[in-house]
């Protein structure tokens, strides 16, 4: 009993388009990934030039030419997250019991 044989040209041709639908869709990821490749590439580039830039300025602050304002603002900067660090809560929920008469009704041992 043989449901499908392999001189039926509907076989062939379904495993043509499957194959072909694949590949093509291989080939477009390809080619998406090769954009992106070319345009990360660029971006690269463009950020050496941006940091060689800054890194050949001498105008760049290091910690004995800042000023005093620098100084208080990385201070202040720096004491406001270690206070947000540790002032968070262990989220712990403490239920109170209430009493009413609504729950003596319910729970005679109340």
């Amino acid at each position: 009993m043989t449901f499908l044989s392999i001189s039926d040209p509907q076989v062939w041709l379904l495993a043509g388009m499957s194959v072909s639908v694949v590949f093509s869709i291989l080939l477009f990821l390809v080619l998406i990934l090769g954009i992106f490749t070319a345009v990360a590439k660029k971006t690269t580039e463009k950020a050496k030039v941006v940091k060689s830039t800054f890194a050949d300025r001498e105008q760049a602050k290091t910690f004995e030419k800042a000023s005093e304002q620098d100084k208080a603002a990385v201070a202040m900067a720096l004491y406001l997250y270690f206070e947000e660090k540790n002032n968070r809560e262990n989220r712990v929920l403490t239920i109170v019991p209430y009493q009413s008469a609504w729950g003596a009704q319910l729970n005679p041992r109340l």
